[in-house]
């Protein structure tokens, strides 16, 4: 649906530019916008290069692990229905940690995994009915499902690593100026998350 609307946009800004008598200024702003595209896809992957080094870094040193030890209670205050020994609390993890640090790029090949993890508990509960939860009905999301992907969308950063690539790559004169009111913004909405989850969730803890 997005490809259409995007489409037609397009289609319409063209029309309108030629009936104006403006397609030349059209097509210079076509090239332009294409050079600098590619310019801000090379600075986007240098910057990632860097953070997911780091990250990779921080993961054979043991920060990584000593952070998903330390992140577990939460995990298991959020998802109290998910078994302490499943896979999908590994993937989850991953992906809270990756997000706090503003690599939301990297967060999504773990979450798409805790997703598949997810589900595939979903199936657990359908042949396995007797104790734990429920299975949601078929073709409805979980509730872990559904806390997972608002604790994504709502994800703390202490670092939008995006946001100050993108401010560097326009000629901010401080790119970073931006910390403090990120900080604020997804503290907010990350509390936000978690009271609502808990509260749709009949405030469950255990």
């Amino acid at each position: 649906m997005l490809n259409y609307l995007w489409g037609a946009m397009l289609l319409l800004g063209i029309i309108y530019g030629a009936f104006q008598g403006r397609l030349p200024e059209i097509t210079t702003a076509a090239i332009d916008s294409a050079k600098e595209a590619v310019s801000l896809c090379i600075t986007m992957a240098g910057v990632m290069s860097l953070w997911v080094g780091l990250m990779e870094i921080a993961q054979k040193s043991g920060l990584i692990g000593s952070a998903t030890k330390r992140i577990q209670p939460f995990i298991t205050f959020m998802f109290p229905g998910l078994p302490r020994d499943h896979k999908a609390r590994e993937y989850i993890t991953t992906n809270i940690i990756a997000n706090v640090f503003g690599l939301g790029w990297a967060a999504t090949p773990a979450g798409l995994k805790a997703m598949e993890a997810l589900k595939d508990l979903e199936k657990e509960r359908k042949r396995h009915p007797a104790g734990g939860r429920k299975a949601a009905p078929d073709g409805t999301a979980s509730r872990e499902m559904c806390t997972f992907l608002i604790l994504n969308i709502s994800s703390l950063q202490l670092i939008p690593v995006n946001i100050i690539a993108y401010r560097s790559q326009y000629g901010s004169v401080n790119p970073a100026a931006v910390l403090a009111p990120s900080l604020a913004a997804t503290l907010a909405s990350a509390a936000a998350a978690v009271i609502f989850c808990k509260i749709m969730d009949g405030g469950k803890s255990i």
